[in-house]
């Protein structure tokens, strides 16, 4: 009888485990899926905007100086910063289908803010960089999901350095110092990279934890999961294309 009793708690938890670990695949799918969608938005928004910013001769059009040449350049370049926090501090408010449509904004917003870079570097250039970061973003993400190493302690850290690159780069709008410049690309690249393994392996954690949550928080949790690993995406693809581009 015990030994009936023991085999039955053992299938038991066999059944659970196979449940958890099911359920943590379609989660993290959908977190990947989200961030991938987000990423063709901004990619479509940011080229579409680009090829309505000049004309036929390489001239800004009136579009393009507006967004490009006024004032209002400095909206949209902060734009994407305080939707994040706005995002964030309202999320618990939102269905998951308000969220996600905030999400989709947010990447078309995005695409506008860094539309530039299709009038300043070449797009063979801006292509292989972006091969360059899906292959790394991918081999990182990877390693936080099944590295057994605990990373959380990172966190602190890796913040405190992404509060000091927007500090400098704010400083370096008015210094454009390309010293300046250099070191915060490295220091860029250094620390979405970290975050890009720290955040993979905190999602996953934060579904492990939350396993038996209702579907409707657990939506919620990974579209800011993919948020994050969106930012991370995007950072890391900006910071490594200082290297890797070709200016036009």
């Amino acid at each position: 009888m015990a030994d009936y009793n023991t085999y039955r708690s053992a299938q038991g938890v066999g059944t659970r485990s196979a449940v958890i670990d099911e359920g943590l695949r379609a989660y993290m799918n959908k977190v990947y899926g989200l961030m991938a969608v987000g990423m063709g938005v901004t990619a479509v928004a940011a080229y579409g905007v680009s090829t309505m910013a000049v004309d036929a001769t390489g001239q800004l059009t009136q579009l393009g100086t507006a967004i490009y040449a006024s004032p209002l350049k400095w909206v949209i370049m902060f734009a994407p910063l305080l939707v994040v926090f706005a995002f964030g501090a309202m999320l618990n408010k939102m269905s998951v289908q308000g969220a996600t449509m905030v999400f989709y904004g947010f990447a078309a917003l995005m695409g506008l803010s860094i539309s530039s870079i299709f009038l300043v570097y070449t797009p063979f250039s801006i292509v292989q960089t972006f091969l360059v970061t899906a292959i790394a973003f991918a081999g990182l993400s990877l390693w936080g999901y099944t590295t057994k190493k605990d990373i959380s302690g990172w966190g602190s850290f890796l913040i405190m350095g992404v509060i000091g690159l927007v500090v400098a780069s704010i400083v370096n709008i008015f210094l454009q110092s390309s010293a300046m410049q250099f070191a915060i690309s490295i220091l860029g690249v250094l620390i979405f990279a970290g975050l890009t393994a720290y955040d993979t392996q905190n999602i996953k954690n934060t579904y492990l934890r939350m396993a038996g949550s209702d579907q409707e928080f657990l939506g919620k949790t990974a579209i800011m999961g993919a948020l994050q690993l969106y930012l991370d995406f995007i950072n890391l693809f900006m910071f490594l294309l200082q290297f890797l581009g070709n200016r036009e």
